[in-house]
């Protein structure tokens, strides 16, 4: 009888322990879940510059995710009487700030003569929702979807991705039908950057969000560029370099300079890069351009 009665309390401290260790552990995933969204997505919602400022037309563009969200976008048309007319760049941008802080960007890629449409993903800028990792692509599809309505064919529209934006970019190429897929400064896998960044966390174990480009590039069978800088502070060169290792042909590869933030669309090189990557495209266009895999 004695028994029983000693091993009664043992029970009930053992559950208790078990209880803590159960609520210790959903504590820290709730906690690495917080802190894996806070990291991945820095979005703002106020509009730092207009679209005005590039001093040519442009529509100031309301249309729906396929999840239903309002998003906003701004779409800058080529010159009438441009030879590129009929193609145009979708641009996905990073992880931070509004396509306001992307004018740099539309204003360099205008001056190849195609047209240009930026949109911000769920919970950016005037986007309405919460951003993550499938409402990005469904976001990218419905931008997409925008384009193709607007009269460009999927071969014609060229998908560019800045950073995140490559993550979200090699997903499209998947979904949709695209003529070019650019990759600037883009990781691999957000686990690969973020087992970098944070070595002493289980990003491994515990991450949800993958945007795992170097997986799915394989995949993707229309041209590739791949724009990366030696001296990317946070999104080192490697990435770059086994991005266009596992890519197929055809695939092209245009370093460019400074870190991860400065301004790149300021150089010679990223231009010339991007306006090369559309000749070949050119050079091409007699050859069918099939939707990947």
């Amino acid at each position: 009888m004695a028994d029983s009665f000693e091993k009664a309390p043992k029970r009930s401290i053992w559950l208790k322990r078990c209880v803590l260790l159960i609520v210790a552990l959903a504590t820290l995933i709730m906690f690495f879940r917080w802190f894996e969204q806070s990291q991945v997505y820095h979005p703002i919602r106020e509009l730092e510059a207009s679209a005005n400022e590039l001093g040519r037309p442009f529509e100031d563009v309301e249309f729906k995710s396929t999840k239903g969200d309002n998003l906003h976008g701004w779409y800058f048309p080529a010159e009438t009487n441009s030879p590129r007319h009929h193609i145009a760049f979708l641009m996905c941008h990073g992880n931070a700030g509004n396509v306001s802080h992307r004018l740099g960007t539309c204003k360099t890629l205008l001056k190849t003569g195609a047209a240009v449409f930026v949109f911000d993903y769920c919970g950016f800028g005037r986007s309405a929702g919460k951003p993550g990792e499938e409402n990005t692509y469904c976001d990218a599809q419905a931008a997409y979807a925008w384009l193709v309505q607007k009269g460009f064919r999927g071969e014609n529209i060229i998908a560019l991705g800045e950073s995140l934006g490559g993550g979200v970019v090699s997903e499209l190429a998947l979904r949709e039908k695209l003529g070019g897929v650019v990759l600037q400064s883009t990781f691999t896998s957000i686990p690969d950057i973020g087992a970098e960044l944070f070595p002493w966390l289980p990003v491994r174990w515990l991450g949800r969000i993958k945007y795992d480009t170097h997986s799915k590039l394989p995949r993707i069978k229309v041209p590739v560029l791949v724009m990366h800088s030696r001296t990317d502070d946070l999104i080192k060169f490697g990435h770059g370099e086994r991005n266009f290792a596992i890519a197929n042909e055809p695939k092209f590869f245009c370093e460019i300079q400074g870190a991860h933030n400065d301004a790149v669309w300021e150089q010679p090189g990223f231009g010339e890069g991007i306006e090369k990557f559309l000749k070949t495209i050119e050079n091409g266009a007699s050859k069918p351009v099939s939707k990947s895999d």
